[in-house]
């Protein structure tokens, strides 16, 4: 089952078809069809995917044309926010921003505190986010346990992390 959640942002809305302009709509639970399309056409991890991992992913965008997706992968107090992909299209808009701030609302309200990522492609943007690189070998032992850590991403990834505060 989707949950569909409207995010409360200021200036978060999405232009249609002539211009108007309505509330950016993030949803839950994407398809894992959806999800695998969008994640292999940005060349991004697929293989270590599992349903129960789905329930933390989120989608902007319909159905049919999602525009972009992020992913959780909640580890207790800590969590890995892997696999955030915006179309082409749909950047610069601040939808990638959007979904990386319900991505974090999402697990400080199940109780993560310190919110860890790799990117080889987009360390500027997530630092523009309050992301800070950190020393891979920091890496707790439920990050280093991750498929995404342990295997999936290159050793020259840059490894990120927030603190978030259960207020967000």
């Amino acid at each position: 089952m989707r949950t569909e959640l409207q995010t409360c942002a200021r200036n978060r809305f999405q232009a249609h078809g002539g211009g108007v302009k309505e509330p950016l709509l993030i949803r839950a639970h994407p398809p894992k069809s959806m999800a695998v399309t969008l994640l292999e056409a940005a060349k991004l991890p697929t293989q270590d995917l599992r349903d129960e991992m789905l329930p933390h992913f989120f989608y902007a965008g319909s159905d049919d044309a999602p525009q972009g997706l992020v992913g959780l992968e909640l580890l207790g107090g800590e969590a890995l926010l892997r696999s955030l992909v915006v179309e082409e299209q749909a950047r610069g808009l601040g939808l990638g921003k959007s979904l990386v701030e319900h991505a974090e609302k999402h697990a400080a309200a199940r109780g993560v505190r310190s919110l860890y990522l790799l990117t080889t492609t987009a360390e500027s943007f997530f630092k523009r986010l309050n992301y800070a690189r950190v020393d891979r070998n920091a890496a707790p032992a439920t990050i280093r346990r991750t498929s995404e850590y342990a295997s999936l991403c290159p050793a020259s990834s840059v490894f990120m992390v927030k603190q978030l505060k259960g207020d967000l």
